[in-house]
């Protein structure tokens, strides 16, 4: 299992637009993928999961993956958090 910390610095937060996008990414691999945010963990391919957390500008979210691509699905994860300017 990969696990890794990400501080979220977007101003809006995970809203719907970088929600979807991370839903997107998560889906093209077949590991577990879950974030977890406030002692809540969600399924990190439902995005109504990711919706319902509600992650706000300056938040720490924990993301892991667990499974055959784990690494290759952390890796996309992350470079989608830094390209969308959700974290650095």
């Amino acid at each position: 299992m990969e696990k890794k910390e990400f501080h979220i610095i977007a101003e809006t937060g995970i809203h719907a637009r970088p929600a979807t996008l991370l839903v997107q990414t998560a889906s093209k691999f077949n590991s577990d993928i879950n974030l977890e945010y406030k002692g809540k963990s969600v399924n990190l391919k439902s995005i109504m999961g990711v919706m319902s957390l509600g992650v706000g500008q300056g938040s720490d979210v924990t993301i892991s993956a667990d499974g055959a691509d784990e690494g290759d699905a952390m890796t996309a994860i992350e470079e989608t958090m830094k390209k969308e300017g959700l974290s650095e």
